[in-house]
């Protein structure tokens, strides 16, 4: 065995550590490390408006976008896909929000004994269809230069993988149907308090990486015979050890972020912190992570 493999296994091992050591310690709380966009940095937002939904409508459409998988946070009716110049897809299904209408007023009888008119609010549903369910239209991109740095490197590294990596949208995540990485802009990236907005773009982008390889054609990464109900919970340690360990061994991150441990910590809580669980993790990772430099290593020295 070489003595690059040797030190790369060292490497993820002691990552491996020194994540479950600041689990240890209280990892904190995990906030994805991208914004959307709009001039609300979380709530849903009407496409022909611009304004971001209030109230109940948040959390109604953050659930619906979380349950139907849409990658958009725009959203609007029917009616004003159709004045935006877009056409909502034949069979697609509504959202349902609820919209207040003032009717009549009815009167009151003043102090002075006069009647003042006073407005009552109707509630009244409509119904909202979501980008992802459109054609004909785009995504406004940030104006805004964001703070990540395009690695070259980095981007021959994923170029190689020939993995189908599509931008745009507010959510990362990889498609198993369609087998590709949807991924918010670059832009959309930002530094946390422990971490560059770099290494946060490509910690992401090397998460989704890691979950590609578990397809069929490629290492066929079955978690389900094992841990069950939980198979999704593991796959998602896989995948964030699996970008940690990229991370050091593409030079991104010399040393583990803190908002690895948070997010291991989150999902280590659905497998009630099974310590054998994180190691396994960890194994899996560092083949899946294996598995990619192998792929690419005829162009990364080409390139060299």
């Amino acid at each position: 065995m070489s003595e690059e493999v040797l030190s790369r296994r060292d490497v993820h091992r002691t990552i491996t550590e020194k994540i479950a050591a600041a689990m240890e310690a209280g990892a904190g709380e995990y906030r994805m490390p991208w914004h959307r966009y709009g001039p609300s940095a979380s709530r849903p937002i009407n496409a022909a408006t611009g304004k971001s939904y209030q109230g109940v409508n948040v959390i109604t459409l953050w659930v619906e976008a979380n349950v139907r998988h849409f990658s958009s946070g725009y959203w609007a009716t029917y009616r004003q896909w159709r004045e935006l110049g877009a056409q909502v897809r034949k069979g697609s299904l509504g959202s349902t929000i609820v919209f207040y209408k003032a009717i009549e007023p009815r009167c009151e009888e003043g102090q002075d004994g006069e009647e003042t008119p006073k407005p009552k609010l109707m509630a009244r549903a409509s119904w909202v269809f979501n980008a992802d369910q459109v054609e004909g239209w785009v995504s406004p991109r940030p104006d805004t230069r964001g703070e990540v740095e395009i690695r070259s490197d980095v981007e021959a590294f994923c170029a190689a993988t020939r993995a189908d990596i599509r931008y745009g949208g507010d959510w990362a995540y990889y498609h198993i149907p369609g087998d590709y990485i949807a991924m918010p802009f670059p832009e959309q990236f930002v530094a946390t308090e422990t971490s560059s907005a770099t290494e946060c773009f490509y910690s992401v982008k090397l998460h989704e990486l890691i979950h590609w390889t578990g397809a069929e054609p490629r290492l066929d990464r079955s978690l389900s015979a094992r841990f069950g109900d939980h198979a999704y919970a593991m796959e998602e340690l896989v995948a964030e050890f699996g970008a940690a360990f990229l991370c050091a061994d593409l030079h991104i991150a010399n040393e583990p972020r803190p908002d690895h441990a948070c997010y291991v910590s989150s999902w280590l809580t659905v497998l009630n912190r099974d310590r054998t669980a994180l190691f396994t993790a960890a194994n899996k990772a560092s083949a899946a992570a294996a598995y990619l430099q192998f792929m690419t290593a005829g162009v990364r020295e080409r390139a060299a």
